[in-house]
């Protein structure tokens, strides 16, 4: 302990020379006896009386001790660079109280021989500090008890039993974190190795100090204990066996007594607030008194306004002008000076700026994109201008993608104003807010900006920073959108709608009515982009969910069912499980509102190691109700289609010998087989599309996962349901049958 506090006392600026302090304690440590030999000395100074002179060395040790930990404690830039410090306070107490027994002694055998019996350092504390008057030594005494028990030391003791609590609950939180950076190779074995040891020296830290502080108040009423029976105790012996007035036992033993305890008060006094400065530490690069002055002092707007109401309270008749006008000088310099400084920074960093913009961020070209310039402009300007010095790369330059992004040409710009009265930003919200309603989930924020890249009249939508989709409008007229039935043409510019693909013609604005009456359907510009934007994040929803998107759906649920996503998450399932298991549902389309139908699922019939296919029919089986009610509405029958019983066996055996084989789900279907159903599924779905019924096809439980992705981009609107996603309340009426076409001869 004692060669861990110096070795950490050397390497401070301005402590100990390191060589002087490892020659003193090269002897005592030799052979570990240093610990066991401070211990007998302690025990030693309980049990054998100590000459004056002995107490007078200890004494001034004690406070040396303690002031030099304070220090420690004050230059120490991390607590944990000082874990030796809950120790140091043990040891500390300890030596206090061994003291106090030592000096009790020497009091009550001395006492009635005058001031200087218990050494010159009571002495000094009884005569110089209180001034010899043992009245005025109470109230010191109690004052400096009531600044160390009830303020420090409670409040130290406070934060250290938070900490260490919070500590250890966040430990693994930690602990996963580091292994996270280290399957993902931003750091290696040694590292992580390092990075886990701080972790559990924290936590044995702030939990060796929650301890600590309880020895710092046990130290505090052990002194007023002391002081107590040390008065009692001497106005007996000074009185009984010296034969002392009650005026002259009272002035000498009260005097060393109160002398005594201001001795071990005050250097219990400078290791409680050491305790305090290390539990309120927080881990810096910086020391305190450069975080003091930087986040004090930072704006002078607080000492300005110190010195405004020091001020008007030095103004007010009757009050001492001199002190409060003369302080609100002082905040007032102390003020313009940082407001001065801080003028002369922003000037050196706008210089700073204006000389980067000349040699490499030159503006950019109609043809350029944002923060790009044209090759032939930075040789040039490279050749001419002065080079200047290199600025560090940091973290700060590495820009994450957005998750929706929409970028918009010049001429689209008065769409995004609200300035300009553009109305797009309102039919965004509109758009996320309904979105998030019917999925159950917050849909992320769209990213809007200009790119001088794209034609003027064009937007870019982007998912992770990938181009998805793209259009172009026209500000000013409209599209009329041919919705399958109109009554006649119109003139204008031919085109598509870029969210479906319709037949669609931009019209100027006196044509809206003729359009509507000839069947269309006529939208402004900024609905055009909105609906585009609508189609795209409903499709990619999935894609859109992520870990906190998560984690909120399940606050969100806790509110009204906390021991059910207790049960979940991480009981049943981890996050990142769930996470899978909600992506697909939202991939087929399935709204994820009804939390609590899917959680209590998962929770029932779910585990880590069942698939996400598996946990996702689980969901779907409790989902059912709001399946098909999405596809049929109110309506009690439900027109499917389905497969022809001897192709459905076909394709469980089929699936089957592939899951033997390892195979992959698609893979199991033969491609000429995979075609021809392919083809047949799509035709019977036009045949029922033209009747104006929903696309269901309905399948035997295995075969759902694997129809739903084999014929999901073939035929996007189609449904596929198992038998037992068809609630009870609903009738199936069969409108079309595959297989037939789709089995050779023999099979």
């Amino acid at each position: 302990m004692a060669d861990s506090f110096f070795t950490h006392l050397r390497s401070l600026p301005g402590t100990l020379n390191g060589e002087t302090v490892s020659q003193g304690l090269r002897g005592a440590s030799r052979g570990n006896l240093s610990i066991p030999i401070l211990l007998l000395a302690l025990l030693g100074m309980m049990v054998l009386p100590l000459p004056a002179f002995l107490l007078d060395a200890f004494f001034s040790f004690n406070i040396a001790l303690s002031i030099v930990v304070l220090l420690v404690a004050v230059y120490t830039l991390r607590p944990l660079d000082f874990a030796v410090f809950p120790t140091i306070l043990l040891v500390a107490t300890l030596l206090r109280l061994a003291l106090n027994v030592a000096s009790t002694r020497v009091v009550l055998l001395n006492g009635h021989e005058g001031g200087d019996a218990a050494g010159k350092v009571i002495q000094a504390f009884g005569e110089v500090v209180i001034g010899g008057n043992y009245a005025v030594g109470l109230v010191v005494f109690i004052i400096l008890i009531i600044i160390n028990f009830v303020v420090v030391t409670k409040g130290a003791g406070r934060i250290s039993e938070v900490s260490a609590r919070f500590t250890l609950d966040a430990m693994p939180g930690k602990q996963m974190a580091i292994d996270a950076d280290l399957n993902a190779g931003l750091i290696g074995q040694e590292e992580a190795r390092t990075r886990r040891a701080e972790v559990a020296s924290e936590a044995d830290f702030y939990g060796a100090m929650d301890g600590a502080s309880k020895f710092v108040r046990g130290d505090s009423v052990a002194g007023i204990l002391i002081l107590i029976i040390n008065i009692i105790g001497g106005l007996i012996v000074g009185m009984a066996q010296h034969d002392l007035a009650f005026q002259q036992a009272l002035e000498n033993y009260v005097l060393l007594t109160i002398g005594d305890g201001l001795v071990a008060q005050i250097p219990s006094l400078l290791l409680s607030t050491a305790a305090a400065i290390m539990v309120t530490r927080v881990n810096s690069s910086e020391s305190m008194n450069r975080q003091v002055l930087s986040q004090m002092f930072e704006s002078p707007k607080a000492l300005a306004v110190a010195a405004l109401i020091l001020f008007v309270m030095g103004a007010i008749p009757g009050m001492p002008h001199l002190p409060f006008i003369g302080l609100a000088l002082i905040c007032g310099l102390l003020a313009y000076y940082i407001h001065y400084r801080q003028g002369e920074a922003e000037v050196v960093e706008e210089g700073g700026f204006v000389a980067g913009a000349r040699t490499g961020a030159a503006p950019a070209m109609p043809n350029s994109a944002p923060g790009q310039v044209p090759a032939p402009a930075l040789e040039h300007q490279s050749a001419t201008a002065p080079a200047s010095e290199p600025v560090e790369v940091s973290w700060d330059d590495v820009q994450p993608v957005d998750v929706i992004g929409l970028e918009v040409g010049y001429r689209l710009i008065p769409l995004v104003d609200k300035g300009q009265g553009g109305e797009l930003l309102g039919r965004i919200k509109g758009v996320r807010k309904k979105l998030s309603q019917d999925l159950g989930f917050l849909i992320p924020a769209v990213h809007i900006r200009d790119n001088l890249d794209l034609t003027p009249n064009a937007y870019r939508i982007s998912l992770m920073g990938v181009t998805i989709g793209e259009g172009e409008v026209y500000p000013g007229r409209y599209l009329a959108i041919n919705p399958g039935q109109v009554f006649g043409r119109l003139e204008g510019n031919p085109t598509r709608d870029p969210a479906f693909g319709l037949e669609a013609v931009w019209i100027d604005d006196n044509k809206q009515d003729q359009a509507q009456s000839l069947g269309y359907t006529v939208v402004d510009p900024a609905t055009v982009v909105a609906t585009h934007l609508n189609q795209i994040m409903s499709s990619h929803a999935h894609e859109l969910l992520g870990h906190e998107d998560v984690q909120k759906w399940l606050d969100l649920l806790a509110e009204k069912s906390p021991k059910l996503v207790e049960e979940l998450v991480p009981n049943t399932l981890s996050i990142n499980h769930l996470l899978r298991v909600l992506q697909s549902l939202l991939a087929e389309k399935v709204a994820i509102r009804d939390m609590r139908s899917i959680a209590e699922a998962l929770a029932a019939r779910g585990s880590n190691a069942m698939s996400t296919d598996a946990l996702t029919a689980v969901a779907r089986n409790a989902l059912s109700r709001q399946i098909v009610q999405a596809i049929v509405g109110q309506e009690a029958n439900v027109p499917v289609i389905t497969l022809d019983p001897r192709l459905e066996q076909l394709l469980l055996q089929s699936q089957q010998q592939a899951q033997k084989a390892g195979a992959d789900d698609a893979a199991f279907i033969e491609p000429q087989l995979a075609e021809r159903l392919n083809r047949a599924v799509v035709e019977a779905a036009r045949k029922l599309e033209a009747s104006g019924k929903p696309l269901v096809l309905l399948v035997a439980a295995p075969l759902r996962v694997m129809l739903a992705k084999f014929l999901r981009h073939q035929v996007p609107d189609l449904s596929v349901l198992s038998y037992n996603e068809v609630p009870d309340n609903k009738q199936i009426t069969i409108e079309a049958t595959v297989g037939a076409d789709v089995m050779q001869p023999g099979q």
